[in-house]
């Protein structure tokens, strides 16, 4: 059985980064930042057109006709190169909300009681009750509430479910997602108020879940090179840092952290197992958080200044972690699981239509 990419997975991955490279270098990633991570439909439709959001959709629907391995390959693309934007939802969305495939609409989500991304932007809303549209999307969003992100890319607003006024949000008065703000204290839920259903529910729960692990893996992958670069060029002492021994241990962590969350993203890819992916989303999100952090430190004073763009690796990852599967959830998913003989998924959701389940797989 043959795990390694296959030269279409090769050609797929490079011609993608080429095009982030092309329309989404670090001058538009700073723009974006700078106008609040208010998302570029620009930028949203050539997605669209390069097949981003309809790669898993069949041929005979307008779609590409690929597999969740190819899927996981170009989101890890994408959050190597922060590219802001609910990608995951408005990927799940094509074929069920009409422009959504071909980047014509933004799509987000409202899962349970979670902040909502970009929310003010998007087209469509998938909730738990099926997209919400039109007149029913706006009075969603006018009965929203904007709160403070932790991510400059990613503003949040929490859903209208019936909070009450006051009431903390947990013993510490955070939500997930959010920054901490004494002005921006979230309230929770009232004890009488229904909760929101999840968004996505079934495979669709683990398919969000393993396409976030894929960004997370992208942006740990990104944040290793980021760093090993900097201990080459700068100089302390008379010879460069990454010459020193506790340097050259941060550096072969990063590594040690990336390598096996990416061989448990790509193979749950294949396998489709709830469980895998789990255990990916743990590994992946463990590896994007402590390698952001370890390449800040590496960078030294610069590395926690607004223009080096280590920080935002690390918001991301933060803010990726504690929404879809978050650690809590998916180490209750591992422990219930212990014992059980799991079952293996050969369906179309893991490998596409027409795809082979055995080799050539991510």
């Amino acid at each position: 059985m043959d795990f390694q990419l296959s030269d279409d997975q090769r050609a797929l991955r490079s011609g993608m980064r080429d095009l982030l490279g092309a329309v989404f270098d670090r001058d538009r990633l700073r723009a974006a930042v700078e106008r609040g991570g208010a998302l570029d439909r620009a930028l949203w439709r050539e997605l669209g057109e390069a097949g981003f959001f309809a790669l898993r959709l069949p041929e005979e629907d307008g779609g590409v006709g690929l597999g969740l391995p190819d899927a996981v390959l170009l989101f890890e693309e994408a959050g190597r190169a922060l590219l802001p934007g609910p990608l995951v939802a408005t990927h799940l969305a094509a074929g069920r909300v009409k422009g959504a495939a071909e980047g014509a609409a933004v799509v987000t989500a409202a899962d349970g009681d979670r902040p909502v991304a970009h929310l003010a932007e998007a087209d469509a809303v998938l909730t738990g009750d099926g997209p919400l549209d039109g007149e029913a999307l706006r009075a969603f969003v006018a009965a929203a509430r904007p709160v403070r992100s932790m991510d400059p890319l990613t503003p949040l607003h929490l859903p209208p479910t019936g909070r009450a006024p006051g009431s903390a949000a947990s013993a510490s008065g955070r939500v997930p997602g959010c920054a901490a703000s004494a002005p921006e204290r979230v309230a929770a839920p009232a004890a009488s108020a229904p909760r929101r259903a999840p968004a996505y529910a079934g495979r669709l729960r683990y398919e969000a879940a393993l396409l976030s692990a894929a960004e997370q893996l992208g942006s740990a992958a990104r944040t290793t090179e980021m760093a090993v670069q900097h201990a080459r060029e700068r100089a302390q002492f008379g010879a460069p840092i990454g010459s020193f021994q506790a340097v050259k241990h941060l550096c072969a962590d990063m590594l040690a952290r990336t390598e096996p969350a990416r061989a448990a993203v790509y193979a749950a890819a294949v396998t489709g197992d709830p469980l895998e992916i789990a255990a990916a989303k743990l590994l992946a999100d463990e590896a994007a958080v402590r390698n952001a952090r370890d390449c800040l430190q590496i960078h030294g004073g610069m590395g926690f200044t607004w223009e080096a763009d280590v920080h935002l690796h690390l918001k991301r990852a933060w803010l990726r972690g504690a929404t879809g599967l978050t650690e809590a959830e998916a180490e209750e998913e591992l422990a219930a699981g212990l014992g059980a003989v799991p079952s293996r998924s050969g369906s179309s959701a893991a490998y596409g239509p027409g795809r082979a389940q055995a080799g050539g797989g991510a």
